[in-house]
């Protein structure tokens, strides 16, 4: 399987909801996403196979090392792109969803010059 954008959506939604509760459930996934309970049961299964979860027999759902890696790239991309767009001037909403349109399609080379130029400002302030 690929790396969608839509994998990357569901590994970062994973890695959001680990960080604020102690375990992650596909009912949880569809609440935060907003997704039909069938639909995430589809991709957790595609993502158990290609190694990227693990679901645990109390059904806990967990990132494996490779999840997480893109999972974190993802959640880092979204933070600084966010943040960034906040610091030009953009509304925070507005910044929150202009950040989820770009961080999946951004090349590395532009995401870490953009990246610089956010700290560099961010310490200037």
């Amino acid at each position: 399987m690929a790396i969608t954008e839509a994998i990357e959506n569901y590994l970062e939604t994973i890695l959001i909801l680990s960080k604020a509760q102690p375990d992650v459930h596909a009912i949880d996934i569809c609440s935060y996403l907003g997704y039909s309970r069938p639909t995430v049961s589809i991709i957790l299964k595609k993502m158990r196979d290609e190694n990227l979860v693990n679901v645990n027999s109390d059904n806990h759902i967990t990132l494996t090392d490779t999840g997480r890696k893109i999972a974190e790239r993802i959640y880092d991309r979204h933070n600084v792109l966010s943040a960034f767009f906040m610091l030009l001037g953009v509304k925070k909403d507005q910044a929150l969803e202009d950040a989820c349109k770009v961080e999946h399609d951004l090349s590395e080379e532009t995401f870490a010059v953009l990246k610089q130029h956010y700290i560099e400002l961010a310490k200037a302030e």
